[in-house]
């Protein structure tokens, strides 16, 4: 990735900052930008790149705020990437596996970035990766404002994102909400970001907790002879400070996944995904290495592990935090790394795998004489009868038109949300292996309405601890520094409703 500039609009598209790294794309290609927008917002073709001339404006929206990267690259691949982009829009970003294969085709994803002289360029995203980056924006675009960023080489267009989400990410951690009055209120603090978060087009620093050391909103006490740039800016470690020192050295891992499930009518299983992340709340002295072990097939199989004994799983679209050997876990599948001071995501994964469903809801909607409805619900628990399932809420669809509703459950508690038209059924704790009843009643208006309302599907919220759908386990956890202390690393599991959904007849 080599940047040009990097532009924080407003939501008129006005700048409110900007920073040129490179100087050779004309600061004046920005005037663009809002145009192109509109014009395409009318065809209905929105993209996450917008195209005017040879410069390419690759753009991310939050709250108000518009961050736009600017580019220039060759013909060739933009213009197919532009095609693609828009028709994709047309289509919808939902899963299109077609829209990462296209990507990786016109070089815009693994193996891929490549400077116009012909040589590799620096790291590349997968084909994945920025199809997940793609989904990201979209839901992005619902919120509000953008941030733009401009290259005069052939820039990988995943490392671009990454780097604008991170920068996004950078200023809500110095501003909380990051709006328009946020950045025109520390506009000099934005200056220091942007110098430090970039050189000459290329990323540095991107870890906040390490500029928060240098880099502090009280800048107008100026203290002569003190500040200094801390000496893990220019270490190999740079996202880990040293001298660090705890009474009691401990480590929490978390494993949380969560299930996407969408089955229709009939009971069939549309889609059934895990998604999966290790988070690490670190409390060590030092500069410790850890090793973390997991059941992993790939490993095991290397090992010579593998067998009906040992239960494994094979992970897929696996993310590490930048702390992480990336040359080790593809030699030998070692996941090794110096952490970061406190919490951290170290990896995550998905599972496209099929999953029974483990909240399964069964449902019958009974209309009486156009002047009233009956509704039954039947929920029951498919996991473990050792597992508990907490804070279960089922939101059941209702017409638009119900009134005076009644409710009765075998446990928990219903009520009605007339605004979203659903009957919210909560169970605080829900057994596995259990099975329970909810009936709804609802009064409709005596004239029947002529058109056929569509049925959302029920929805379903849940959590179970001490529990991974998946199976993957933590086998152990080494703790080496060199002052030999003892340090206690404690393993949670979770596993959480996504995206989980159940059609009605």
């Amino acid at each position: 990735m080599s940047a040009s500039a990097v532009f924080i609009l407003d939501v008129k598209g006005k700048p409110l900052i900007s920073r040129n790294y490179k100087g050779d794309v004309a600061m004046s290609k920005i005037e663009h930008f809002m145009p192109l927008l509109v014009q395409r917002e009318e065809e209905g073709a929105l993209a996450p790149l917008l195209s005017h001339g040879q410069v390419h404006f690759l753009w991310i929206k939050h709250s108000n705020l518009y961050c736009i990267h600017p580019t220039w690259c060759p013909w060739r691949w933009v213009w197919g990437l532009s095609a693609m982009v828009a028709a994709q829009a047309k289509r919808g970003w939902a899963e299109d596996r077609s829209c990462t294969a296209h990507l990786c085709g016109l070089g815009w994803g693994a193996g891929a970035g490549r400077d116009e002289g012909g040589g590799k360029g620096q790291g590349g995203g997968s084909g994945s990766v920025f199809h997940l980056l793609l989904h990201k924006w979209h839901l992005f675009l619902n919120l509000a404002a953008p941030v733009v960023a401009t290259t005069s080489k052939n820039a990988n267009a995943s490392l671009v994102y990454s780097f604008l989400y991170k920068t996004i990410e950078v200023f809500c951690e110095y501003f909380k909400e990051l709006e328009e009055e946020s950045i025109r209120d520390n506009f000099v603090i934005v200056y220091e970001l942007l110098d430090e978060l970039m050189d000459f087009g290329f990323p540095q620093t991107t870890d906040s907790k390490i500029l928060q050391e240098y880099i502090t909103q009280q800048s107008n006490k100026l203290e002569t002879g003190k500040s200094r740039v801390p000496p893990t800016v220019t270490n190999a470690v740079s996202w880990r400070s040293e001298g660090i020192k705890y009474k009691k050295n401990e480590v929490f891992i978390d494993v949380i996944e969560s299930v996407n499930l969408l089955v229709n009518a009939n009971g069939s299983v549309l889609l059934s995904e895990i998604v999966g992340t290790i988070k690490l709340k670190v409390f060590l002295s030092g500069m410790p290495e850890l090793r973390l072990g997991l059941n992993d097939r790939v490993l095991f199989e290397l090992t010579g592990l593998s067998g009906s004994k040992n239960k494994s799983v094979e992970l897929e679209d696996v993310k590490f935090h930048q702390c992480v050997r990336l040359s080790r876990f593809d030699n030998d599948r070692t996941i090794s790394f110096i952490p970061p001071d406190g919490d951290f995501e170290l990896m995550s994964y998905r599972l496209s795998t099929q999953v029974k469903p483990l909240i399964w809801i069964e449902s019958v909607i009974e209309k009486f004489s156009h002047s009233r409805v009956e509704i039954m619900v039947k929920a029951k628990g498919q996991f473990k009868k050792q597992s508990v399932a907490n804070g279960v809420e089922i939101s059941v669809p209702v017409p638009s038109d119900a009134d005076s509703p009644r409710f009765k459950t075998s446990v928990g508690s219903a009520k009605y949300v007339p605004e979203r038209n659903v009957v919210i059924w909560s169970i605080k704790s829900f057994p596995g292996g259990k099975e329970y009843l909810m009936r709804a009643h609802f009064g409709l208006p005596s004239v029947e309405k002529e058109e056929v309302e569509g049925r959302p599907p029920i929805g379903v919220k849940f959590e179970i601890p001490y529990f991974t759908v998946s199976g993957i386990q933590v086998r152990y956890m080494k703790i080496i520094e060199k002052s030999g202390y003892q340090a206690l690393p404690w393993v949670r599991y979770i596993t959480q409703s996504g995206d989980y959904q159940l059609r009605t007849s």
